[in-house]
């Protein structure tokens, strides 16, 4: 079992989940408790309700803020993941789940050669730019698929 989430809908979703059920959404969107117990958590984006962009979901499971840095400190912040942990449910949680781990999910020999070439380390900035990181390089099955104009 693996429960599939998306995190950016949260950041849409928060205030009307305050204003419906008060206090009660302390319980919302609890990705750290989900992980705890054992549930992988499978992320995805629902577009186009949200931004597809994975940064963005990131950015909301681990800040659990929108990108102007509301609410202060996170809402419900003890329910906020690791960027090792978003990051997990982006690529070998859902492999996993698919039984697909021997070819896809993450970067290892004799597995398909997809990956993106980031602007930068986004488990070395602050969480908060990570909704900026831009992709500057696109590899699927081993071929350049997408250069950023910044790559030439």
């Amino acid at each position: 079992m693996a429960v599939s989430v998306q995190p950016h809908n949260m950041i849409l979703d928060m205030n009307m989940i305050d204003a419906c059920v008060g206090d009660r959404a302390r319980w919302a969107y609890p990705y750290q408790e989900m992980l705890a117990a054992g549930v992988p958590l499978i992320l995805s984006s629902d577009a186009p309700v949200c931004d597809p962009s994975p940064w963005v979901g990131i950015h909301a499971a681990v800040t659990r803020q929108r990108r102007d840095g509301t609410p202060a400190g996170g809402w419900y912040r003890q329910h906020h993941i690791s960027v090792e942990s978003a990051l997990r449910g982006y690529t070998t949680a859902p492999a996993a789940f698919y039984n697909r781990s021997s070819d896809l999910g993450s970067v290892s020999l004799g597995k398909f050669a997809d990956l993106v070439v980031l602007d930068r380390d986004i488990f070395d900035v602050d969480p908060m730019a990570i909704a900026e990181t831009t992709v500057l390089m696109t590899l699927f099955n081993g071929r350049v698929v997408f250069r950023h104009a910044s790559m030439d």
